[in-house]
C-alpha cells in the first residue's frame, strides 16, 4: 500500500514539485505556435464559432495566446494549470478576454466552455478514462492532442519510450486506433481527426527523429496509417463531442 501511494505521488510530484520544470524549462512555449495552428485548423475545418474556449493543463498558456491572438474579440478563454511554476508563466500571458486559474478544472463545478482542449495532456494522467469522463461534461466540444509513441521501430528500440517517460512525463502511449477506439469507450463522439508531426514543421525532436523525416514523409504520402504504425513521429488531432 505504501509504495503505491509513493507511486502516486510520483506522478502528481514531478509537476508541482519542479522535477518537470527542470527537465523542460520553457514548458515547450517553442512548439505553441505551432500547436495553436493545428488546433485553428480543425475549428475552422468544422467551422465551429465559439465564445468561450479554455485549456486544462495548459502549461505556460501559450497555445491560449496564440489563439487569442488571431481569433474574434468577442471570443474569451480561460486556461487551468495545476503546476505552480507553470501557472506563474501564465500570468504574463493574461489580458481582458485570456485569464488562468491555478488549479484543476475538473473540480470546478460551475465551469463549462463551447470548446474545452486538452494538448498534449491525456498521456500525463494516472487514470484517463475517468478524466475523460469528466472532461466531457464541461464542454460542448473537446479537442484533443495526443501523442502516438508507440510504433513497431520504437518498440524494438525500447530507449525512446523510456525517454519519454523520464524527460516529459508520458505513462501511457498510444496508437491511432487505440485513442480512437478509448475515446469511443467513454462515450465520446468523434467528428474528426487527422495526423501531425511537429518534426516537420517545428524545429523540435531528437537527432535521430529528425533522420527519420524523409521515409516518414515518403512513406506518409503513399500509406499514411501503415507509416505511422511503423516508423511513429506523429500525433492525433481530435475533435469530439
Amino acid at each position: 500500500m505504501a509504495n503505491e501511494t509513493s507511486t502516486v505521488n510520483r506522478v502528481e510530484d514531478i509537476y508541482k514539485r519542479g522535477e518537470y520544470m527542470s527537465n523542460n524549462p520553457t514548458w515547450h512555449v517553442e512548439d505553441s505556435p505551432w500547436k495553436a495552428k493545428q488546433i485553428l485548423k480543425i475549428i475552422m475545418s468544422n467551422d465551429l464559432h465559439p465564445n468561450t474556449i479554455c485549456e486544462i493543463g495548459c502549461g505556460a498558456g501559450e497555445i491560449l495566446r496564440q489563439m487569442h491572438s488571431v481569433m474574434g474579440n468577442d471570443i474569451s478563454f480561460v486556461g487551468y494549470e495545476t503546476a505552480p511554476a507553470a501557472f506563474e508563466m501564465c500570468l504574463q500571458r493574461k489580458t481582458s478576454r485570456l485569464d488562468y486559474r491555478l488549479g484543476d478544472l475538473l473540480e470546478d463545478s460551475s465551469a463549462f466552455f463551447d470548446i474545452v482542449m486538452a494538448v498534449d495532456v491525456i498521456e500525463h494522467v494516472e487514470d484517463y478514462f475517468s478524466f475523460l469522463r469528466r472532461l466531457k461534461q464541461k464542454a460542448q466540444y473537446k479537442i484533443l492532442h495526443i501523442p502516438l509513441d508507440l510504433s513497431a521501430q520504437v518498440v524494438l528500440r525500447v530507449a525512446p519510450l523510456k525517454i519519454k517517460r523520464k524527460v516529459v512525463g508520458h505513462i501511457h502511449y498510444f496508437t491511432k486506433d487505440i485513442a480512437v477506439d478509448m475515446l469511443s469507450d467513454v462515450g465520446y463522439e468523434v467528428i474528426e481527426f487527422f495526423y501531425t508531426s511537429s518534426t516537420f514543421e517545428t524545429r523540435g525532436g531528437s537527432a535521430k527523429s529528425r533522420l527519420l523525416s524523409l521515409p516518414r514523409r515518403i512513406g506518409f504520402k503513399f500509406c499514411p496509417d501503415l507509416t505511422v504504425r511503423a516508423i511513429g513521429g506523429y500525433s492525433l488531432m481530435v475533435l469530439a463531442k
